[in-house]
């Protein structure tokens, strides 16, 4: 919550004048009450006109309807909203509220709206925040909405104040994640308006964005957690769809939408500080924000989503025609299909950028000189070099004779450090749907985009430079030269102000925005039997032990003549390599892993013949009961198998394999690949990345981005 909030409400206002204005309800009495008063001014004379004219509340209404259409959103959908207790969020609670009691019969919720829950973040950051949610979510309840607050913990201390507004929001949306989880919901509504995009589009101009930044919030989007959930067995890394279905609305509709419901809001009086570049912007448009400067500057956001649309297209037809995902977590790109010299610099920049997310798993995009290299890099055909770049390696596919690009995750590239290279969570038992319903959701709402196919000539700034934009936006009439001149203004204030940090403020910027962190080649983590765990963000990893095993688990091993007894398999093992109440270690596939296969498939299989087994294991014969020697001989067995499936993959691409050890270092389990080292260890590996980056940047015009790959589970 703010530091301090003023109660503003509907009575407060019609009690007002011009000339004697009633102070609002401060609940900090420590903050001092020298704010401007203007700002209520304003507000108190709209309370009085609402007074005099009441306000239509269907067209909001309707409109707020045909947006949660265009999102795929029905009013039995479990949804949650993040609400501060600004009129803003507030408005999204009136009129998501009204949307689903329209929409569906009163439920078994008494008091409240069914399948609706309101979220309130406290960050902790002061002593007052806590009472401050707590009014926030008493208010949210008596709307008939139920609410939970959400608590910020900050390990690490309290961040610096530069960086105090991008941490909170960070550890904000990791709250509405983790709340989401814990109630089953997969889609959260964000009441971001017009106002708000106007003023990031002021931001990302004085910091020199191209087009696609220019472009703004997306309507809908996806954001995946560094954490983990696993319910019922199956992890919840599905991500939480953010749904902005106000963005048509302004922060004047805000207000009028409050009066109209008869709600109470509180503002934040830390909104006036000119410490935040979005303060200051958004003060900034207040005082030239004519009719006509909102209107055209809306017009030219417009004009770069559509373009953004555009290359989202562009990127969607290459990713499914050009390129394919293996279930080892690696790409192959066809560059005969890619045809690198036809598709624009733009267009080819982003698909490259897309993959090497999706591959590396990293959540910033690739920029600067890093893609101009990879530009330069996909451009040369036939392909015949390597590059690593942006935590991926990239070299020519075997057999392809460099007509084919091969993209897998670089092991000894560093990674961000806000990245966790894995992450352990228990199996619960609670059930969910969240993932097909949020397919559901996408499909409908890709029904209400199909119709809209961009054609090249719909878009404007497909080859204007982040410089230029303002430019041809006048050139072609979307902004008149007032307006134009307005903006530049605005742009050359905050990139003023900008480029005044001192050095070392700067220094300080970029190493939190891009700190990395060594991670050692060995590096691996304990894993309890039933637990699961997220490597590398990519592969979501389970094992267990089976104490008996039917004939069935030996599959291909039971079928090469060899007599293990498969009636009623005893778990008699525990002694050998999986050993007793052993806690495996996960770490990625290193060569001595299939150096180690290779020696053990060659190894003799006729009884009492286990010298080099046992030498490969560090057995004395005495150590060596006869029912172990099964399991050796099945292990040998699973050895010659997996060998032949590492050979369908790509010697580059095994190092990203995750392979199962004991304690002791010992190879138990590859797998990706179908080698375990005994019939009674069940082990399952999925690709199943973390950030889905080829299918979050979902916009209104483009909501199916799916990459053409299999999702199915290895279990041996």
């Amino acid at each position: 919550m703010a530091r301090g909030i003023t109660r503003a409400t509907t009575s407060t206002f019609l009690a007002a004048s011009f000339l004697k204005i009633t102070p609002p309800i401060w609940k900090n009495p420590s903050v001092s009450l020298s704010v401007p008063w203007t700002q209520f001014i304003c507000k108190c004379s709209l309370a009085h006109h609402h007074h005099q004219h009441p306000i239509d509340m269907s067209k909001y209404k309707e409109a707020f309807s045909m947006q949660m259409a265009m999102a795929g959103l029905k009013p039995h959908h479990r949804i949650a909203l993040g609400v501060s207790g600004g009129p803003d969020s507030i408005a999204l609670c009136v009129l998501t509220a009204g949307w689903k009691t329209n929409g569906i019969s009163a439920g078994e919720s008494g008091d409240f709206v069914d399948g609706l829950l309101a979220i309130v973040v406290n960050h902790g950051l002061r002593s007052e925040s806590k009472d401050e949610a707590n009014i926030v979510c008493n208010r949210v309840s008596q709307m008939g909405i139920r609410c939970e607050v959400a608590h910020c913990d900050w390990p690490d201390g309290r961040p610096k104040q530069g960086h105090l507004q991008e941490a909170a929001r960070e550890m904000r949306y990791q709250a509405f994640q983790k709340v989401c989880a814990q109630h089953q919901i997969g889609v959260l509504l964000i009441a971001h308006h017009a106002d708000d995009q106007a003023e990031l589009f002021i931001l990302r101009l004085s910091r020199n964005s191209g087009v696609i930044g220019l472009a703004g919030m997306p309507f809908i989007s996806q954001v995946f957690s560094t954490h983990t959930y696993s319910l019922g067995g199956v992890s919840n890394n599905h991500g939480l769809l953010l749904v902005r279905p106000l963005m048509n609305f302004s922060k004047q509709d805000m207000y009028k939408i409050c009066l109209g419901g008869n709600q109470d809001w509180v503002e934040d009086p830390t909104n006036r500080s000119l410490l935040f570049a979005r303060n200051r912007i958004r003060m900034s448009l207040r005082d030239v924000s004519s009719s006509i400067f909102k209107s055209e500057l809306q017009a030219v956001i417009l004009a770069c989503r559509r373009t953004r649309s555009f290359i989202n297209q562009v990127c969607c037809k290459l990713i499914n025609q050009a390129m394919v995902v293996k279930d080892q977590g690696y790409a192959i790109i066809d560059l005969e299909i890619l045809s690198p010299s036809k598709v624009e610099d733009i267009c080819l920049s982003k698909f490259l950028s897309l993959v090497l997310q999706f591959i590396s798993q990293r959540y910033r995009p690739v920029r600067g000189s890093t893609s101009k290299l990879l530009l330069d890099y996909i451009r040369t055909f036939p392909c015949k070099n390597s590059l690593t770049a942006a935590g991926c390696y990239l070299c020519p596919a075997p057999g392809s004779k460099g007509t084919k690009t091969l993209v897998c995750c670089s092991v000894d590239c560093p990674l961000p450090s806000k990245m966790e290279p894995f992450h352990a969570c228990a199996f619960g038992e609670q059930e969910h749907h969240i993932r097909s319903e949020l397919e559901q959701i996408i499909a409908d709402a890709k029904s209400y985009s199909d119709h809209l196919v961009l054609d090249e000539s719909d878009v404007h700034f497909l080859n204007v430079t982040s410089e230029s934009v303002l430019t041809e936006a006048k050139r072609l009439g979307i902004l008149s030269e007032s307006t134009y001149r307005s903006i530049l203004l605005l742009q050359r204030e905050e990139t003023k102000r900008f480029k005044s940090k001192t050095e070392t403020e700067l220094s300080s910027d970029l190493e939190s925005k891009h700190g990395f962190q060594s991670v050692n080649i060995l590096r691996s983590e304990p894993l309890q039997p039933g637990h699961a765990c997220y490597f590398m963000s990519r592969f979501f990893i389970t094992w267990k032990l089976n104490e008996e095993i039917s004939s069935s688990a030996f599959s291909e091993e039971a079928n090469c003549d060899l007599n293990l007894g498969l009636e009623n398999w005893q778990c008699h093992c525990r002694s050998c390599v999986v050993g007793h109440d052993m806690v495996a270690e996960v770490r990625h596939m290193i060569e001595s892993d299939w150096l180690y296969l290779a020696k053990f498939s060659k190894c003799l299989s006729n009884s009492g013949k286990f010298q080099q087994q046992r030498d490969l294991l560090d057995y004395r014969a005495d150590q060596i009961p006869e029912k172990i020697n099964r399991c050796l001989d099945y292990a040998r067995l699973s050895a010659q198998s997996a060998l032949l499936s590492l050979k369908s993959i790509p010697a580059a691409a095994r190092g990203g394999i995750p392979v199962l050890v004991n304690h002791k270092g010992l190879l138990i389990s590859i797998p990706s690949i179908g080698f375990k080292h005994c019939p009674c260890l069940v082990v399952s590996a999925e690709f199943k990345p973390r950030f889905q980056t080829l299918s979050d940047q979902l916009d209104r015009s483009l909501f199916n981005f799916q990459p053409p790959f299999h999702r199915r589970s290895r279990k041996v």
